[in-house]
């Protein structure tokens, strides 16, 4: 069903009103297939690239940390811009709203346009840096120059993906990303195998995808669908926009800057094991993440529910908002972990034939599908943080999976256990990482229930 064009005031309503249970579904829906799709065209990616041989497996995730980058930028400012924007939108001061949203997408051009310059300039060193053997670099590099090219329009469609999302419109968003990565797909086997690009073809195909969801993207805008206008003469990097926005993002920052961070340490934790252990570490990445991406996509759907409401004053459909959340991400983790815990051999065998990549792919599979069911106290609590503008605790939350516990755990284990220290890093961060998140989950509860006995009654 396509999504009626509400006013800013039907909009608002609808956001404070609507039951939480119907509202975070019809938001999270979208989301979730938004994510989803973004998920299986990265790993179509690396299902494609993992047939052309081992070395060109490890590539994939030898580049990771780029994209991380990329997302850690494009996320600052989408995640920073589009809570503020929730917050506003819910207190009805939208022409602020006009001028977060422009600020944080010009802002992430002009970002996305200096990892441009400096990443093909330093390419080679970089790669390197990043745990690239001799025999892996040449793929790396034939993958990476094209994902440097697309930094610009990855970043803003960060933007423009989480201001969509932050009005409530997380339809729209979907269109845009669905569009791109169906695309994205159908490109990946016609570049590499048809046109004989190889792991060029990949990444080709995926700055094409990430071109047309930008520009289906920017339409809403340019087309009048969004509440938020996104124009040049409200760009104001101030230190009371720009700032807020860069503030407000930082666990988002923390996040995704320490997962680039992360994903270096283990590739070269892992390569001491050989190109098979770091092809085998990047494919269960990506398998892991495309389940914990319908966390995300439910968080996603949950986060301007939490901020319009929170910006309204209506805290108790903030608490009801998150327990709901919860209770569906946890019921859909453990249904999609129990499948591939029980499955994760014939998984890992699709993707790459290196039998030595299997044995060591299945370990760490089941090992980190294991713990999954937990995913959505970790994301959850962050994302209510974040939502919220409780800006310390949602950066300490975010810092903790793939920053605080995962880089102790990568340096400690591997030298303790070896390969199998490898394996279980990731399982090891998210057991702490949820153990954390439960006291400033308790701390924020009770502050929402004295806020809402502080409210005047109607």
């Amino acid at each position: 069903m396509r999504p009626q064009n509400l006013t800013a005031e039907e909009q608002y309503n609808k956001m404070v009103n609507t039951p939480v249970s119907k509202l975070i579904t019809g938001l999270a829906i979208p989301t979730v297939i938004s994510m989803l799709v973004t998920s299986v065209y990265n790993m179509a990616d690396t299902f494609f690239v993992s047939h052309i041989n081992t070395q060109a497996s490890a590539a994939v995730g030898i580049v990771f940390p780029v994209m991380s980058i990329i997302q850690a930028c494009g996320f600052t400012l989408g995640m920073g811009g589009g809570s503020l924007v929730s917050v506003r939108l819910g207190q009805k001061r939208n022409d602020e709203a006009n001028y977060i949203a422009s600020t944080a997408f010009f802002t992430a051009l002009g970002i996305g346009a200096l990892i441009t310059i400096f990443g093909n300039i330093f390419s080679n060193q970089f790669l390197s840096l990043v745990g690239a053997s001799e025999t892996i670099l040449p793929y790396a590099h034939a993958y990476a120059r094209y994902i440097f090219w697309g930094a610009p329009i990855m970043c803003a469609s960060f933007v423009l993906n989480n201001v969509l999302r932050s009005e409530g419109k997380a339809f729209f968003s979907m269109i845009a990303l669905t569009s791109g990565g169906l695309i994205n797909i159908a490109l990946d086997p016609l570049f590499i195998y048809g046109l004989g690009l190889g792991i060029s073809g990949a990444a080709i195909a995926t700055l094409v995808s990430q071109s047309i969801s930008f520009l289906i993207l920017l339409s809403w805008f340019l087309r009048g669908k969004a509440v938020c206008r996104m124009n040049i003469k409200f760009y104001k990097p101030t230190g009371q926009i720009l700032g807020k926005t860069i503030t407000t993002g930082l666990p988002s920052l923390a996040r995704q800057g320490l997962s680039s961070v992360a994903t270096i340490l283990l590739n070269t934790a892992a390569i001491k094991y050989g190109d098979a252990a770091v092809a085998a570490m990047a494919i269960c990445g990506k398998i892991v993440w495309f389940v914990g991406s319908l966390m995300i996509g439910i968080g996603q759907g949950f986060s301007p529910v939490s901020g319009y409401n929170y910006g309204a004053k209506r805290y108790d459909r903030v608490k009801a908002a998150y327990f709901f959340m919860v209770k569906a991400g946890v019921a859909i983790m453990t249904s999609f972990g129990i499948v591939i815990f029980i499955f994760a051999n014939q998984i890992m065998q699709s993707f790459i034939k290196d039998e030595a990549a299997v044995a060591i792919g299945v370990v760490a599979l089941r090992w980190q599908i294991a713990f999954i069911p937990f995913l959505p106290v970790i994301v959850g609590t962050n994302m209510l943080m974040q939502s919220t503008r409780h800006i310390k605790a949602a950066t300490f939350l975010s810092m903790n999976r793939n920053g605080i516990y995962f880089i102790p755990a990568v340096l400690i284990l591997p030298n303790v256990l070896g390969l199998f220290g490898v394996e279980i890093t990731q399982l090891v961060a998210d057991i702490f990482s949820a153990v954390t998140a439960i006291p400033y989950l308790i701390h924020m509860f009770r502050k929402l229930d004295r806020l809402a006995k502080d409210q005047p009654q109607s």
